[in-house]
């Protein structure tokens, strides 16, 4: 078949085909899916989350178990959102502090952040990189003026160290002495502080019931990272990479599980394996499967009764209970997955191909063939195949949903594989979390909907493929 022909091939089924509006829709979102994957890094907030899925320290900023953003819509109180702030002022300026109350140089590193929410952060983080011997302070500005001294870091012989100070574990003790040495001034009451975050303290006015009925401070707080030039002036001693986070009480687009991770990363890092699996999975099947109902129609006798004996044994295979054994037995892996999803799926377009190709085989141009010397194996590439190929083009659309679907199924009973991101392992987790006993429902509706919205796209292509390919449901 030459190009022009092809060519006119592809418009006439296009022309078809953009009748077919549901096809249009699921045509629509798998290009959309697919600029998804090329693109994935613009579209993660978290660029390395495929190869840390499982790393728990990579999460450990994140909040736990915190809800999507968006619910502060439909929340009376807002919840602080969580926030990461990369660039710091930085400045040197005399200072003065409870370790330093003569006063010393300091290199400070000042965050502002704009405090405008009724629920106070859960935690606020700060990390830096330093080398050599280093002393670092920290403390808050309130919008009333007030200095929260938080904690302080002392190191030594750090070679490209990564650090990290919390003040929810780190800096509770100092809080709660910023609190009690103004209790008198303002008629704190002391005696019920058990269970109050420190960010709960920082981010409250001064009040009496402050433990109980607490007010929110809002306006902008200063976080203060700040080393003495003493300290820098020696050879060796650093300090790079200043940087901050606010652990909000809600994060992310799709919010964050129990073990911190975002949610909303795992969902579009899975979608290239649910399409890889999909797809794979599909294709390959479906063409053994053609080729196979091709062949035993083609050859007929006892080559077709063997290959049709062969068939019914597969057909009654049930899948998922094979496919549970299979992942029990072997090491779970994608590619164990992929393969045995392969042997069992080939069977679906068997009888519809092999029927079709029984009447093909007596046509006028089959007997030209065999009158020409053509031989078994050439009428069956070169005439049978090209023509019940674009056929198989809807079993193949057809057939992504249910391979999804059985990956799922594995990965949600813990026999898929866990060096993967993929929309079942996510939900393995859920599971296993008890997510829906605690209410947790942004762990579990996004992947569920996932699967749905891509087993309907490729449903859509197949059926409308179907129409336009088969000769029996063509309108048109």
């Amino acid at each position: 078949m030459s190009l022009k022909d092809t060519a006119y091939r592809f418009k006439e089924f296009w022309d078809d085909f953009r009748r077919e509006k549901a096809g249009l829709v699921g045509l629509g979102i798998l290009l959309f899916c697919l600029l998804v994957v090329i693109f994935e890094p613009v579209f993660l907030p978290y660029k390395d989350v495929n190869g840390n899925w499982r790393n728990i320290s990579y999460w450990e900023d994140n909040t736990r178990a915190a809800p999507p953003v968006w619910t502060n819509l439909f929340s009376a109180k807002k919840s602080a959102v969580t926030v990461q702030i990369d660039e710091a002022l930085v400045k040197e300026e005399f200072t003065k502090s409870e370790r330093y109350p003569a006063g010393i140089d300091m290199r400070v590193y000042s965050f502002e952040y704009e405090y405008k929410y009724d629920l106070a952060p859960v935690d606020i983080i700060l990390r830096t990189v330093a080398d050599g011997n280093i002393n670092m302070d920290i403390d808050v500005i309130r919008p009333d003026g007030q200095v929260v001294y938080v904690g302080s870091y002392t190191e030594s012989g750090m070679q490209n160290t990564s650090l990290r100070f919390s003040i929810d574990t780190e800096g509770r003790s100092n809080v709660m002495n910023f609190v009690r040495e103004r209790s008198s001034e303002f008629g704190i009451n002391m005696s019920n502080t058990i269970g109050v975050r420190p960010t709960n303290i920082i981010f409250s006015e001064l009040a009496s019931d402050m433990f109980r009925a607490r007010t929110p401070l809002k306006g902008t707080y200063t976080i203060r990272a700040k080393v003495p030039m003493t300290t820098l002036n020696v050879a060796g001693n650093n300090v790079d990479d200043v940087m901050l986070v606010v652990s909000g009480r809600v994060s992310g687009i799709l919010g964050t599980d129990t073990s911190k991770r975002d949610l909303f990363s795992g969902i579009i890092a899975g979608l290239k394996w649910a399409l890889f699996i999909g797809l794979i999975t599909s294709i390959i099947s479906v063409l053994i499967g053609v080729m196979y109902g091709i062949i035993s129609a083609y050859f007929g006798g006892f080559v077709d009764t063997s290959m049709s004996f062969i068939w019914e044994i597969f057909v009654s295979v049930p899948v998922l209970p094979v496919l549970i054994v299979m992942s029990a037995i072997f090491k779970p892996s994608i590619w164990i997955i992929i393969a045995s999803l392969i042997v069992f799926s080939w069977v679906g377009p068997v009888k519809t191909v092999r029927s079709m190709a029984l009447q093909m085989k007596e046509e006028t141009y089959i007997e030209a063939a065999k009158a020409l010397g053509a031989g078994k194996w050439r009428i069956i590439f070169k005439h049978l195949a090209p023509l019940l190929l674009p056929y198989s083009f809807a079993n193949m659309a057809l057939a992504v949903p249910s391979t999804i679907i059985f990956e799922a199924s594995l990965s949600l009973l813990g026999l898929g594989d866990p060096t993967i991101i993929t929309w079942g392992q996510i939900l393995h987790d859920a599971q296993s979390s008890g997510a829906t006993l605690n209410g947790l429902w942004w762990w579990i509706v996004p992947p569920g909907l996932f699967i749905a919205v891509m087993g309907m796209t490729f449903a859509f292509l197949g059926f409308a493929m179907d129409k336009i390919l088969h000769p029996k449901l063509r309108t048109r």
